[in-house]
């Protein structure tokens, strides 16, 4: 397994910096194992009232460290043979391994990326192990409350319940080969003038890169890359620099916690909870499209990446109430086949998920700086051009987000949004499921017997929830030019093929008979 040190010279590009090393190398280990995560818990209670508690905690919580799934960060040979011609040998031994084809396996080299055989290919490693790699991410967690007898069998409580956590595995708040506004600087190119960003952009073998026209940061540099690429701080590779097992990411999260509790009473179970949270991280998410968006605004101020989760969900109301029907007096017959059937369910209402804002496109930083941005929110426009928990969306013919909110930062710009908003978020989506079921005892003593039957329901009441949008403000509207009916666009939700978020309302029936 290789790691790219970025102090070792390299011998395929010239002895600069950012040279390959192993384990068995470099006589080191790349990460170690943290010896000191120990998680202490707290908890205190007092009556302040016969029917008042106060309660309270802190406790100390760890992940597991990071693995390797198979393949991670692997170094294998890459040797591509080629015969002169059809039924011809590759080479002969008699005069040896030709020269371009100097990787014996195994191999050792600090200079095995990019790969001797192709250097003008600047290919990097898979990854530079983080010497913290082997620290588990930690929480803080605590919480502080009151419970309150109303009756015998009547509980409400509330809680400031928070949590801190540090240590999470990020891959996104370090770009080793990301440009600096200072490098630039250093170099004389000024990022707001866009003849310098026409010389960023330009081939450093072409007229178009002015004064650094062949100006190569090392010997075999490919004249087609750019002046931009032979800028960065590790100009042989063009990827492969991501942190791997990063634990530098942050979380934060803050809530107030209610909850109303009827024990049972004439066959009644019943439980009402609230949350009312605020979740924040810095540098834990990323979103796992094409190419990977980062959730962060900037790798060189991490102040600025402190963000909104994307698992945010400000309300949140679960109702939890169970049944289980009495035996009724009179008729036994009735009272048989009427008693012990239990009605059950689970109905939870909460706030939609945040919409990332759109990753910016075209001329942008990303181009130059090789780093991320995001198109600019335009504070005067709305967000939606419909309500998304309206009822009143006809995806035929409506688009239901307004891309002149956005606008793609100017060329050379970081744009200005923030990943998430709290007024930007996806259609609030229900989750409601209901059980109804019974267990028949019989036999004997000796040789008992039952026979469970539950049914078990889904989307219960049939909810319609809707794809979500598409979230590129550049896509074009598109119509079926036979129906005219929407079939694209920014903001379009996808009806075709009856495609829904959730199916429709589902029953599975169980039986058991156990004996």
């Amino acid at each position: 397994m290789p790691s790219a040190s970025l102090g070792v010279a390299n011998p395929t590009v010239g002895g600069i910096p950012g040279g390959i090393i192993y384990e068995s190398t470099c006589k080191c280990n790349f990460a170690r194992n943290y010896p000191y995560a120990f998680g202490p818990r707290l908890g205190v209670a007092y009556q302040i009232t016969p029917k008042t508690v106060f309660r309270g905690g802190i406790g100390v919580a760890y992940d597991g460290t990071a693995t390797a799934a198979t393949g991670t960060a692997s170094a294998s040979a890459n040797n591509a043979f080629q015969a002169p011609g059809f039924g011809e040998a590759a080479m002969q031994f008699a005069s040896g391994v030709p020269q371009g084809y100097v990787l014996p396996w195994p191999n050792f080299s600090p200079g095995a990326y990019p790969n001797p055989n192709f250097p003008a290919n600047l290919n990097g490693p898979a990854s530079i192990v983080d010497q913290n790699a082997g620290r588990p991410a930690r929480q803080v967690q605590w919480s502080v409350g009151i419970q309150r007898e109303i009756t015998s069998n009547t509980v409400i409580e509330a809680a400031y319940v928070g949590n801190r956590g540090a240590w999470w595995l990020s891959p996104v708040l370090d770009n080793y080969d990301a440009i600096s506004l200072d490098r630039l600087k250093g170099v004389g190119i000024d990022i707001n003038n866009p003849a310098d960003r026409a010389i960023l952009r330009a081939p450093i073998g072409s007229p178009a890169a002015g004064r650094f026209q062949n100006q190569l940061p090392y010997a075999g540099f490919p004249l087609t890359s750019t002046v931009a690429q032979s800028l960065r701080p590790y100009p042989q590779f063009s990827s492969g620099l991501a942190p791997l097992w990063a634990p530098q990411g942050r979380t934060w999260y803050d809530s107030l916690q209610a909850k109303a509790t009827q024990r049972l009473y004439k066959g009644l179970e019943a439980q009402y909870a609230f949350t009312w949270a605020k979740e924040l991280q810095m540098g834990t998410e990323s979103v796992g499209v094409a190419p990977p968006v980062p959730v962060l605004v900037d790798v060189f101020n991490r102040n600025l990446d402190k963000t909104l989760s994307g698992f945010s969900r400000p309300f949140v109301s679960v109702i939890s109430v169970n049944y289980r029907v009495p035996a009724p007096s009179g008729n036994k017959i009735v009272s048989q086949v009427v008693r012990d059937w239990a009605v059950g369910s689970l109905l939870t209402y909460a706030s939609g998920l945040p919409i990332l804002a759109p990753a910016a496109t075209g001329q942008n930083i990303s181009t130059l700086m090789f780093r991320s941005t995001f198109y600019n929110r335009d504070p005067s426009q709305p967000l939606f051009l419909k309500d998304l928990n309206c009822h009143c969306i006809d995806p035929t013919k409506d688009l239901v987000l307004n891309p002149q909110a956005w606008v793609n930062p100017t060329d050379g710009q970081f744009g200005n949004a923030a990943p998430y908003y709290n007024d930007f978020r996806y259609q609030r989506r229900p989750s409601e499921s209901m059980s109804l079921g019974r267990v028949f005892q019989f036999g004997t003593e000796a040789h008992p017997m039952r026979f469970t039957v539950r049914m078990n329901f889904t989307n219960i009441f049939n909810r319609l929830q809707m794809s979500n949008p598409t979230t590129n403000p550049s896509a074009p509207t598109v119509r079926n030019p036979a129906t005219g009916l929407l079939t694209g666009g920014f903001g379009f939700i996808n009806y075709i093929g009856g495609s829904t978020f959730l199916p429709s309302r589902q029953g599975t029936l169980e039986m058991r008979f156990s004996f």
